[in-house]
């Protein structure tokens, strides 16, 4: 189903910030990308820039497809459950394994598992995403932390929100690192040109704060330790990238083509410490690092 949408503007303002105001079940960015289509008319003639000024009076066009429902399946997928009770789980995601369902992965993602697996989530964050608190992407490992109801879930994120959430991940870096530790403090927003990636951004971007301690040293690589002050979507890939030292195997912030045999980013969510959101105890788990990781390690120590 289409619904077509005739608007005059009745003031002057950025048009995606005028069809935002006055399409509020539209997101900005379904706004910004149907702009981008040329599926937004002003004035008969099709919008060239989501920041093109309006002055009010102009005729706007457009036509909006009617999303289909996602519907999540519980799945019996095994999952690594390092701790649960009646608020939360802990878990340990497998690298390879998508968090939520989203267009492209309605299957296999850790919410199907979990929805198999618990037999209530939070609601807060809407049926794709029950109890998902925070993620990791997809190629990346290690532990999580999901709500079993909403008064957990607002609990955690007020601690997420506060920046009080102890995060340490472990990742093997390419190149060998000539600080031993350090801090690296660089907002960070989307990129200029690439739709995909974040990049470190000066003017437009959120802070960003990570702090990295070298764990070992080898003569092509580095594997090292980072802890987060902030969570910006994919911070530890853009922050070390930007320092010169991709994460091995990310073909997204690093080369394309790489030396080491991965499926991914060699980066795992190794420590992950918060207050219980009902008790106020505080809680702190760590994991081992997955079999592939430990592996690589093991034959860099052979050329040492």
């Amino acid at each position: 189903m289409i619904t077509e949408y005739e608007i005059i503007a009745d003031e002057a303002s950025r048009l995606d910030t005028f069809l935002a105001k006055q399409l509020p079940e539209l997101s900005r960015s379904r706004i910004q990308n149907m702009i981008k289509a040329g599926e937004v008319t002003v004035d008969g003639t099709p919008a060239k820039k989501a920041g093109m000024m309006l002055e009010g009076g102009e005729e706007i066009l457009l036509a909006v497809a009617e999303a289909l429902p996602l519907e999540v399946e519980a799945e019996d997928i095994p999952l690594d459950v390092v701790y649960e009770d009646h608020d939360i789980i802990v878990v340990n995601k497998p690298q390879g394994m998508v968090v939520h369902p989203a267009p492209g992965h309605t299957h296999g993602t850790l919410v199907n598992a979990l929805l198999h697996h618990c037999d209530d989530l939070s609601g807060i964050n809407g049926v794709a995403r029950p109890g998902i608190v925070h993620r990791i992407d997809k190629d990346t490992s290690g532990l999580l932390v999901v709500a079993k109801n909403d008064a957990a879930h607002v609990g955690l994120a007020e601690q997420w929100k506060g920046h009080n959430i102890k995060r340490i991940y472990h990742a093997l870096l390419e190149g060998v690192m000539a600080e031993m530790r350090g801090t690296i403090d660089a907002p960070i927003g989307r990129h200029p040109s690439q739709r995909l990636k974040n990049a470190v951004e000066p003017k437009n971007g959120k802070p960003a704060i990570t702090h990295y301690r070298v764990l070992e040293r080898f003569p092509a690589y580095t594997y090292a330790e980072m802890q987060l002050e902030t969570g910006r979507t994919h911070q530890i890939r853009v922050h070390m990238a930007h320092l010169g030292h991709p994460v091995a195997g990310d073909r997204l912030y690093g080369p394309r083509k790489q030396k080491l045999d991965t499926a991914g980013q060699v980066l795992h969510a190794k420590v992950l410490g918060f207050k219980h959101p009902t008790t106020g105890e505080y809680m702190e788990f760590d994991s081992q690092l997955p079999p592939y990781f430990q592996k690589l390690l093991d034959e860099l120590e052979k050329q040492v």
